[in-house]
């Protein structure tokens, strides 16, 4: 299958146009799918969160709107584009309004290397892995431009912590990839799904475990939403935010946390591949984000939200000594076996499990010690 940029379309408009100009207008259409793909996404998961969530916790959810409640998030969405849009006197209103939009695209641009097919892709970057580290990075920045052209102590102190957070988890995140890059010995996520015939959570239970913790973390998904823990700091960095300001924020977030989903299909679960006809690779890299982003509601709805202090301790004395440890086991097992044999994968995730375990009941039995003293 041809690549995006150089299908019959591309092909039509150069006939008449200049290839840059050709180029340009098909990343503009591509992006514009994209765009509108994400924010029609973004209603699908708002109404799974509602009524799932209301399921875990026993109660209806959404019903009203349309049968079942099908048509809610378009009701949200009007009263959203409807309402009045204020903005404090004192605010400064260039960096007030540009920091929801960077706070959108830090998710959104990250999908330009997700490959969602063989060929289903907008760029294959041979540091593809580098680019959605650097590009998500942007929600920090979005986030702190939030809090601080708000004029508002509380939105400040929201942005600070949320900022603290989120490079706290950055680096849990970046070194429980290090066990992918090992195995494969590449950055392309493309070459990463290509180069093995196996999921990738086979051989790294514990880097999907690290990498699913983190990342929910970094994008501020319950139980780590202390970014906006409105008991203890209103409604944090978008105090101010109201209308489709506030919407682009909380948009962020979902496209955001998709992302994810999206980044552990394709570096854990085998992204695009499936049994079928190749079409059906979109189908089945959708059903496996689903299926991961399904997982990270299961636990906003199961665990309570976490203090401050527990949270940066998760990060810095739990989830950081064992993404080392599993890239220090992954570089022995390269230079044993290079080609990774099936005998890895139980061994794998009994070491998986029984880290796990072990760190686990450490870092409990030191947190009931700091108590009882």
């Amino acid at each position: 299958m041809p690549r995006v940029w150089d299908n019959f379309v591309y092909n039509w408009l150069a006939g008449f146009l200049q290839d840059w100009v050709a180029f340009l207008i098909m990343g503009i259409v591509v992006m514009a799918i994209i765009l509108n793909f994400l924010a029609l996404l973004v209603m699908v998961l708002q109404y799974m969160d509602r009524r799932l969530i209301a399921r875990f916790q026993v109660r209806f959810g959404p019903n009203r709107v349309g049968p079942s409640g099908l048509l809610q998030p378009i009701a949200d969405t009007i009263k959203l584009l409807t309402k009045e849009d204020l903005r404090p006197r004192l605010a400064d209103p260039l960096v007030f309004t540009l920091a929801p939009l960077v706070v959108f695209l830090g998710g959104t641009l990250a999908f330009a290397v997700i490959p969602f097919n063989r060929s289903g892709f907008l760029a294959d970057l041979n540091v593809g892995i580098l680019y959605i580290f650097a590009i998500t990075s942007l929600g920090a920045v979005g986030i702190f431009m939030a809090g601080w052209s708000s004029n508002n102590k509380y939105s400040l102190f929201g942005a600070m912590r949320a900022v603290a957070q989120l490079v706290a988890y950055e680096v849990p995140v970046v070194v429980s990839i290090l066990g992918v890059v090992l195995i494969t010995e590449s950055l392309s996520l493309v070459d990463i799904v290509e180069k093995r015939d196996i999921p990738l959570i086979l051989l790294q239970p514990l880097g999907f475990l690290i990498y699913l913790a983190a990342a929910t973390a970094e994008v501020g998904r319950p139980p780590f939403d202390l970014l906006e823990a409105e008991s203890e700091l209103i409604a944090g960095y978008h105090t101010e935010y109201n209308g489709m300001r506030w919407a682009l924020l909380q948009l962020g977030e979902y496209v955001a946390t998709f992302a994810v989903a999206a980044v552990v299909t394709t570096l854990f679960l085998g992204g695009w591949k499936g049994p079928g006809p190749a079409v059906l690779g979109y189908v089945w890299f959708m059903l496996k984000a689903l299926f991961v982003y399904l997982l990270i509601l299961w636990v906003r709805a199961s665990l309570p939200r976490v203090r401050i202090d527990q949270l940066m301790g998760f990060a810095w004395k739990f989830l950081l000594p064992l993404a080392l440890l599993n890239v220090f086991i992954t570089a022995a097992e390269a230079l044993m076996w290079p080609d990774f044999p099936w005998l890895l994968v139980p061994v794998n995730i009994a070491i998986a499990l029984g880290l796990v375990v072990l760190w686990s009941s450490l870092f409990q039995l030191r947190a009931y010690r700091k108590v009882e003293a």
